[in-house]
C-alpha cells in the first residue's frame, strides 16, 4: 500500500502527480496534482491506492473525500495536442497544467513514471510505480481516472455506438464496431495506428485495426 514516506522525506509542500488516458484511441489525456493536507484522515490512509486496483464506486467515494482534505489541480491535453505533440509530450503538458492549477505551487512534485516533464513549474522527482508507493500520487491517480472517465461518459451521450461510457475510449470490440459503422470522430486520436489505418487503409505501415489490440483492463 502507498504511504507518506516520500512526502515526509522531502518536507515542505509536496504534490503527487499522475495521469489517466495514455492508451485509449479517443478522448483527452488527463492529469491530476494533489497536495494532501496533514494529518490525512484514517479512512484515506487505509483506502487510497493505485486507481487501477479500485472499483469505480470506490474511486468516486475517495474523490469526494479528497475534495475535503486536499488541494487538487487538474490539467488535460486535447486530442489535437496529442496528435501534434505525441502522447508522451501531451501527457507531460497535462501534468504541468495540473500543477499550475493548484492553489499553491508545491516545493516538489512527485511524478508517477520514469520521465520528468521539462516545463515543470517546481522541482520534480520521478517515482516508478508511484501510485503504489506514494499516497499523494495514488490520490492523483484516482482524481485523474475519475475525471477522465466522467468526461468520456459525457462524450458517449453525444456519440452513440462507441461504448465510451464503458470502455472510456480504449480499443474494445464495441469501439471497433462503432468505428466501422460510424467512422472516425473529432475525438479520435488520428496519430494512433488503428485510427490512422482507417483514415489511410492502403498505408502498409499502419497495422490492421483487429491486431495487437490493447487490453483496456491493464492500461490506464
Amino acid at each position: 500500500m502507498p504511504d507518506l514516506g516520500l512526502e515526509t522525506a522531502h518536507g515542505g509542500i509536496v504534490a503527487g502527480v499522475d495521469e489517466a488516458g495514455r492508451g485509449p484511441w479517443a478522448g483527452p489525456v488527463v492529469a491530476a496534482a494533489v497536495i494532501l493536507k496533514l494529518p490525512v484522515p484514517k479512512d484515506l490512509l487505509n483506502g487510497l491506492d493505485d486507481s487501477k486496483k479500485l472499483s469505480a464506486a470506490k474511486r468516486s467515494v475517495l474523490l469526494q473525500a479528497l475534495q475535503g482534505c486536499a488541494e487538487i489541480g487538474i490539467g488535460a491535453a486535447s486530442v489535437a495536442e496529442i496528435d501534434r505533440l505525441n502522447i508522451l509530450q501531451a501527457t507531460h503538458l497535462a501534468m504541468c497544467r495540473a500543477i499550475r492549477s493548484l492553489p499553491h505551487v508545491p516545493d516538489v512534485a512527485l511524478i508517477d513514471g520514469n520521465r520528468l516533464p521539462a516545463a515543470l513549474p517546481c522541482r520534480g522527482e520521478t517515482v516508478i510505480k508511484g501510485d503504489s508507493r506514494s499516497l499523494s500520487i495514488a490520490a492523483a491517480s484516482i482524481v485523474a481516472k475519475v475525471t477522465r472517465d466522467r468526461a468520456m461518459e459525457r462524450l458517449a451521450l453525444r456519440h452513440a455506438g462507441f461504448d465510451w461510457h464503458r470502455n472510456v475510449g480504449y480499443g474494445t470490440r464495441q469501439h471497433r464496431e462503432g468505428l466501422v459503422a460510424a467512422g472516425v470522430t473529432a475525438h479520435h486520436r488520428r496519430s494512433f495506428a488503428p485510427i490512422a489505418k482507417i483514415l489511410s487503409p492502403t498505408d502498409p505501415e499502419t497495422p490492421d485495426i483487429g491486431r495487437n489490440l490493447p487490453n483496456p483492463l491493464t492500461l490506464k
